[in-house]
């Protein structure tokens, strides 16, 4: 999952792009980066980190221009080198760089087709450079020097055409301005703002609501599925249907984990779809659990705290923050290596032992993934002095792995792949554990918008709506994120890692 923002503006946009990465940091804390345009040249700064330890002001000067886009990154089969964070760019045609949030399902044969056909070299294990080579393919097709929106449009359907998978894009093209596509299904978000400014109108574009809200931008609404959006340097606004057949099936796992809860996607509120599961698994654990005699209602923080909150309304039990969250440790499910993730969740979260002593304590998460930190968590309760820990989560079991740039591990590390709820509930530890059931998830989400009736949720069902996705693929991308693999890359390029952050801190 990652995070993107571009601006077309009538003064220099770093800072503003910067804001609104920094807001969007959940999204990605791997590596991030910015490029501007400024006389007809692009100025470009990325690295690992976070986005305060990427930018200083020595680069923030540097990064001059009206017109920029930025991205945070992790990754997810790729390594997570710094030759690997966007945004990317090539030279030829005319010089066009690009940001990418999603994930491409027929990379490799992209890859292939794109050396075969336009002799063009793809130097990293990346599907945003990939991406970015088969629209500047598509660009250069007309011959021409200056595309107008007939061309820029005709070269996005092409892609789309061509591409497979699930992605939300901004690309950014010398001498022209800023195209911002998404995919036929709609699958990763983007939405787009404007504001008035004395010399002109600036347009905004980036992968959440949020964003547009910190930088000043009035939410005008979501790129359509299969839409793409051409904003020119004058700030001339375009915009076109690329995709033959397209309708809204956006990710579930978004309003389940991802976004930020003042975020709206696709017309819905994160916050209000999260509060609707709540309500729904509230009702499901008052209809199933009511032998159990539960005394309170905690949460994992963050995500699952207004899931929590009103469980325990509908239960009409107290609803207690029982741990304190460190809010400096990144996301576990996401981070290489077992023992990292078990080191980490001790240092991410602390139990008040009062708020467990001698109760029947709820724990709600969002998730289960690995269980990894549920076990802990439960565990952690117990140590606390928890009579009986119940645990409660806001989204079904995910079964499967996800192939449109959620680094979901593979299968086989999935703790409920293959596992009925009491196997999960043995594996965690707790003395009864409840999910969420698809249909309910779906009808919180719809709620908030009932003209979305379909969504993506193979994590949970399999069903990938794209299609193409057989067991060999499966079987490639798990040999890419097991935790063995990730393992690998990470030792092979630490040397490495090294060396050019000296020479990063050396030179810049």
């Amino acid at each position: 999952m990652c995070g993107i923002v571009g601006i077309v503006g009538t003064s220099p946009v770093n800072q503003a792009i910067y804001d609104g990465l920094t807001v969007l940091q959940h999204r990605g804390q791997d590596a991030a980066g910015i490029i501007t345009i400024e006389n007809n040249t692009f100025s470009l700064r990325k690295a690992n980190g976070l986005v305060k330890d990427v930018f200083h002001t020595r680069h923030m000067k540097r990064l001059q221009g009206t017109i920029g886009i930025g991205h945070v990154r992790y990754p997810t089969a790729g390594s997570s080198s710094s030759s690997e964070a966007q945004p990317f760019y090539v030279n030829s045609p005319f010089g066009i760089a690009l940001a990418h949030n999603g994930n491409l399902t027929n990379a490799e044969a992209l890859k292939q087709q794109l050396f075969c056909e336009a002799r063009r070299h793809v130097n990293t294990t990346s599907d945003s450079e990939i991406l970015l080579n088969v629209l500047a393919h598509e660009f250069s097709k007309p011959n021409k020097l200056k595309l107008d929106p007939e061309d820029i449009f005709n070269g996005i359907t092409e892609v789309i055409n061509k591409v497979q998978g699930g992605y939300a894009t901004i690309a950014m093209v010398i001498g022209h301005g800023i195209v911002a596509f998404r995919d036929p299904n709609g699958i990763r978000p983007l939405v787009f703002g404007k504001r008035e400014t004395a010399h002109g109108t600036e347009y905004m574009f980036a992968s959440e609501s949020v964003a547009l809200k910190t930088d000043g931008f009035e939410f005008v609404r979501d790129v359509a599925p299969g839409e793409a959006i051409y904003v020119t340097e004058a700030g001339e606004f375009f915009s076109q249907t690329c995709a033959d057949k397209a309708s809204y099936s956006p990710c579930i796992f978004e309003f389940v984990y991802f976004a930020r809860p003042d975020s709206n996607i696709d017309r819905m509120s994160v916050y209000a779809t999260r509060v609707n599961m709540g309500t729904k698994l509230g009702e499901k654990i008052a209809r199933e659990w009511a032998d159990k005699d539960i005394d309170v209602v905690i949460p994992i923080p963050e995500t699952s705290c207004d899931v929590a909150l009103e469980i325990a309304r509908v239960l009409d039990l107290p609803y207690r923050q029982g741990f304190v969250k460190n809010r400096y440790i990144g996301r576990t499910f996401i981070m290489p290596g077992q023992e990292m993730r078990k080191k980490s969740v001790r240092q991410k979260l602390n139990a008040i032992d009062r708020e467990f002593k001698g109760k029947n304590v709820l724990l709600v998460d969002d998730s289960i993934v690995r269980g990894t930190t549920s076990a802990q968590i439960v565990e952690m309760a117990r140590e606390s002095g928890a009579k009986n820990v119940y645990f409660a989560s806001a989204a079904p079991e995910i079964r499967f792995p996800n192939v449109y740039g959620i680094d979901m591990p593979s299968a086989a590390e999935l703790i409920a792949h293959g596992r009925e709820v009491e196997d999960i509930n043995t594996s965690i530890g707790a003395d009864g554990l409840i999910f969420q059931s698809l249909p309910d998830l779906i009808a919180a989400v719809s709620q908030e918008n009932p003209e979305i009736t379909r969504f993506e949720t193979s994590v949970f069902d399999g069903q990938y709506i794209t299609g193409g996705i057989d067991q060999d693929y499966l079987n490639r991308i798990e040999q890419l994120r097991n935790d063995s693999a990730k393992s690998s890359r990470e030792s092979a390029m630490s040397s490495g890692l090294e060396l050019h952050n000296q020479e990063e801190n050396g030179s810049d």
